[in-house]
C-alpha cells in the first residue's frame, strides 16, 4: 500500500505515518517522517517535532539522501546521528541519475560525515537495491513482542488518508505558495450498508484570492482536484466513494 503522499514539492509530508510490515517471524514498523528543514513557522516546527520523536524511539534509523542533495544540508541532524546508539543505515537514492565515480565520491563523503553509518545505494524508481536494504533491516531488528496485530498495516485511519489524498492532489495541481497554505478537514466519513463511502471535505486556504484559484473558472480546478482524489480514494479503500468538497478561507 502507498501510505505517504508523494509530490515533487518540498514539505509534502506533514505528519509521522506508521507503515507496518508483517512476516512469519518479524514485524517492521516503518515510521515515515516529514523531511528535515529549518523551521520558520509553527507548522514546520511541529513537523520537526515528529522527526525528533522518531529519532528518539527508533531501533534503526534509515537516513535517506540522494545523488542531488548536498551532503552538508542538514548538518545539525547529521551530528545527532553520530550520537545515537541504534544502527544507522544511510541510503543514497536516485543512483540511476549518476555514474559510478560520482556515487563512490558521495559514499566517501558520507563515510566521513557519519563514520558509524552503514552506507547503501539504491534507486527506488528502478527498484534497485531495495531487497538488500530490507535484509539489513531484518538483520538489525531487536527481539521483542509485536507492537501491532498481524492484520494491521498502518496506525492511521481512513479519514486521515482521505484528507492526505485530497491534499496531494492540491499539491499536484496548484503552483507556488498556495498548496503550502492549505489544509484539509474531513467533516463527514460514513459507510452505507452496501459498502459505498460518503466523504465531505473542507479545503481551508489562507486568502480569498487563493480560494478563487483553488475553485477555478466555473469550478473547473476544484472539480479536477476532487475527481483525482475520489479515484485514488476508491483504489485505496476498495469501494465506490462519493466525495463532496468545499473551499473556505481561514487566515
Amino acid at each position: 500500500e502507498r501510505l505517504s503522499i508523494i509530490t515533487a514539492k518540498s514539505q509534502t509530508t506533514r505528519h509521522r505515518i506508521m507503515g507496518i510490515v508483517n512476516g512469519d517471524d518479524y514485524q517492521i514498523v516503518y515510521s515515515d517522517t516529514p523531511g528535515i528543514l529549518r523551521p520558520s513557522y509553527k507548522l514546520q516546527q511541529s513537523m520537526m517535532d515528529y522527526v525528533e520523536t522518531a529519532i528518539g524511539d527508533a531501533d534503526i534509523i534509515l537516513y535517506v539522501t540522494d545523488v542531488v542533495e548536498k551532503s552538508d544540508k542538514n548538518i545539525e541532524y547529521i551530528e545527532k546521528l553520530n550520537r545515537v546508539l541504534c544502527p544507522v543505515i544511510l541510503i543514497i537514492n536516485k543512483i540511476d541519475l549518476s555514474n559510478n565515480d560520482e556515487v563512490n565520491e558521495l559514499i566517501k563523503k558520507w563515510k566521513e560525515l557519519i563514520p558509524n553509518a552503514e552506507i547503501m545505494v539504491a534507486s527506488a524508481q528502478e527498484k534497485f537495491g531495495l531487497d538488500g536494504i530490507f535484509d539489513r533491516i531484518l538483520h538489525h531488528l531487536p527481539q521483542s513482542e509485536a507492537w501491532y496485530d498481524k492484520d494491521v498495516f498502518t496506525d492511521r485511519n481512513l479519514r486521515f488518508f482521505a484528507s492526505e489524498i485530497i491534499r496531494e492532489k492540491i499539491l499536484w495541481t496548484l503552483d507556488r505558495e498556495i498548496p503550502h497554505g492549505t489544509a484539509v478537514e474531513i467533516t463527514k466519513f460514513s459507510e452505507r450498508d452496501n459498502g459505498i463511502i460518503d466523504i465531505d471535505a473542507t479545503i481551508y486556504c489562507e486568502k480569498a484570492s487563493h480560494k478563487g484559484i483553488i475553485i477555478g473558472k466555473h469550478g473547473d480546478m476544484l472539480k479536477k482536484i476532487s475527481t483525482m482524489a475520489r479515484n485514488d480514494c476508491e483504489k485505496f479503500m476498495g469501494t465506490k466513494v462519493f466525495l463532496t468538497t468545499w473551499v473556505k478561507v481561514k487566515e
